[in-house]
C-alpha cells in the first residue's frame, strides 16, 4: 500500500510525514511522533484513553486515521502545559487526587477540557454525563468530578491555553 503525505500540527509543531492510509491517529502520535501520553486502551472507542483535541474538538484518536488529520491542529496531553506550568485542568486533577493508576488520566483531562469549553459551569450530573465516553476503572469518578468542577471554578473554561494561544 502506497504511503500518503500529510501535514499536521501537533502541540503547535507542524509535521510533514508519509503515512500508510490505514495508520490510526493514535499510532501516528505514539509511534512516529513519540507522543506517548496519548494511550491505547481498547482500540474500539469505548474507553477514551486516546482522547485528543482536533481543531479544539475532543476526538478518540483510535477511531480516526492519521490522514484524516491532514491540515488540522492536534493537541495532546503533552501540549497542555506551558512553560513548565500545568494546564488548570491538569493542576485540578493533581490537587483533587483525581487519579489512581493514571491510565485514563490523559484522555479524561482532554475530555474534561472539551466539556468546560461547551459548558463552563457544569453540575455534578453534567460532568458525569460529559465524561461518559471515558472510562476509569480505579477511582469511582468522585475525585474526577471534583477536579473538573474545581477547574471550572478556577476559570479554566477558556480551556486549552496552548490551542487558543496558537490561534
Amino acid at each position: 500500500m502506497a504511503n500518503t503525505p500529510i501535514s499536521v500540527t501537533v502541540d503547535q509543531v507542524t509535521y510533514e510525514d508519509d503515512v500508510e492510509p490505514r495508520t490510526l491517529l493514535v499510532q501516528y502520535l505514539r509511534e512516529q511522533l513519540g507522543k506517548t501520553g496519548t494511550l491505547i486502551g481498547c482500540d474500539t472507542t469505548n474507553c477514551g484513553a486516546c482522547t485528543v483535541h482536533l481543531d479544539g474538538q475532543s476526538v478518540k484518536s483510535c477511531t480516526m486515521f492519521a490522514v484524516q488529520a491532514d491540515g488540522h491542529d492536534v493537541t495532546t496531553i503533552e501540549g497542555l502545559a506551558q512553560d513548565g506550568d500545568l494546564h488548570p485542568m491538569q493542576q485540578a486533577f493533581h490537587e483533587k487526587h483525581a487519579l489512581q493508576c493514571g491510565f485514563c488520566t490523559p484522555g479524561m483531562i482532554m475530555q474534561s477540557i472539551a466539556l468546560l469549553q461547551e459548558n463552563p459551569n457544569p453540575t455534578e450530573q453534567e460532568v458525569r454525563e460529559g465524561l461518559e465516553g471515558n472510562l476509569c476503572r480505579c477511582t469511582g469518578y468522585q475525585n474526577i468530578v471534583a477536579a473538573v468542577q474545581a477547574a471550572a471554578g478556577a476559570g479554566s473554561a477558556a480551556g486549552t491555553q496552548s490551542e487558543e494561544g496558537a490561534a
